[in-house]
């Protein structure tokens, strides 16, 4: 592969990760937090694009408020990285990715998209899908990367797949774009068959990106490329102008290209992914003790079963409780039954209303 066929990684880490509380916080949201070991979620997604046989060095796009923790992390870990493109206000993945889009120096340059905060277990097999889809990406396709469901999930949009696609190994067009479903057409999908989660994971040119954004979004695509027209730089640092990204409609790439756009892929692929998005996904990529609890930090779990518990500050102790999620961090307590952890945003609206 020559260097003109090395992909760049772009990194999305402007999300907040609400859903995490209270060990996620404005401060210090979910991508930079040591949730599974010693390196935290953004640091395995810039370990995952090192290979210098198949990526160019990434790009990542975050928000200016983290600019510090997220190089302190990329020191950690020796990562070498390109651009670092500072959000000067949040306006969702669609602008983003425009902002790194128009970072690139080569348009032809193909873009792997990739959010910080997700987990994947089996980098292998996940660099393999990538590689079996350089080629679609060159041929102006626009690749998301479906992951096979597990289960029928109601916390995922799915991806429907279509015909495959001629040429190519594993890849089908997408048929369309599902809206996170209720349980009944959750099971009904899975039964089905050729639905896929959606992992918000893309492979594409700059330039047909860009293309397609002028067509579908071209006010978007104008307020990004005066942001970066009037932008500062400062070493690797770019910061958009605030004034003119601030005027891009806040959308995501779903909404904003890949549901509208012609010639959209998908490739499945199973390599052990997880948004890690709630307590309760993050309870599912742990390996629990013999009573079926996972527990870290300062917590114990006696004559219980099933839980999650974790002290990031005042210690827990549990007996004869089964099947919750107990969580603190410094002064604060969250408790709440498993499977109930998506309604975190829910506590966070009451506290936001009561302050």
């Amino acid at each position: 592969m020559t260097d003109q066929d090395l992909i760049t990684p772009v990194i999305l880490s402007g999300g907040s990760g609400t859903r995490l509380w209270p060990l996620s916080t404005d401060d210090q949201p979910k991508q930079f937090l040591h949730l599974l070991g010693p390196l935290s979620l953004f640091q395995l997604t810039l370990q995952r694009c090192q290979q210098d046989d198949l990526f160019d060095t990434p790009i990542i796009v975050g928000g200016a408020r983290h600019a510090g923790l997220a190089e302190q992390q990329i020191d950690e870990v020796g990562a070498e990285v390109g651009t670092h493109i500072l959000e000067p206000c949040a306006r969702n993945t669609a602008p983003a990715i425009a902002l790194a889009a128009l970072a690139c120096d080569n348009p032809q340059t193909p873009m792997l998209v990739m959010p910080s905060d997700h987990l994947i277990k089996d980098v292998p097999d996940f660099q393999g899908a990538v590689r079996n889809s350089l080629a679609l990406a060159k041929a102006r396709w626009l690749v998301t990367f479906g992951i096979e469901p597990a289960a029928p999930e109601t916390g995922y949009g799915y991806i429907r797949q279509g015909e495959p696609i001629f040429g190519s190994a594993n890849s089908f067009a997408a048929r369309s774009f599902v809206e996170k479903p209720n349980s009944e057409n959750a099971e009904r999908m899975l039964d089905e068959g050729g639905y896929f989660w959606n992992a918000g994971i893309f492979l594409f040119r700059a330039d047909c990106y860009l293309a397609a954004l002028e067509e579908h979004n071209p006010q978007m695509l104008r307020a990004a490329r005066e942001a970066m027209d009037k932008a500062v730089h400062d070493g690797n640092r770019v910061n958009p102008e605030e004034g003119a990204f601030s005027a891009a409609p806040s959308d995501s790439i779903d909404y904003a290209v890949m549901e509208k756009a012609e010639k959209v892929a998908v490739t499945p692929v199973n390599p052990g992914w997880s948004d890690v998005g709630s307590w309760d996904s993050l309870f599912e990529v742990q390996t629990p003790d013999d009573q079926g609890n996972v527990t870290s930090g300062d917590a114990l779990a006696v004559n219980s079963t099933g839980n999650f518990l974790r002290s990031d500050g005042i210690s827990v102790a549990t007996y004869g409780v089964d099947n919750m999620i107990i969580v603190t961090s410094g002064n604060q307590v969250l408790v709440l039954p498993r499977g109930e952890s998506q309604n975190v945003k829910k506590i966070l609206m009451e506290l936001n209303r009561e302050n």
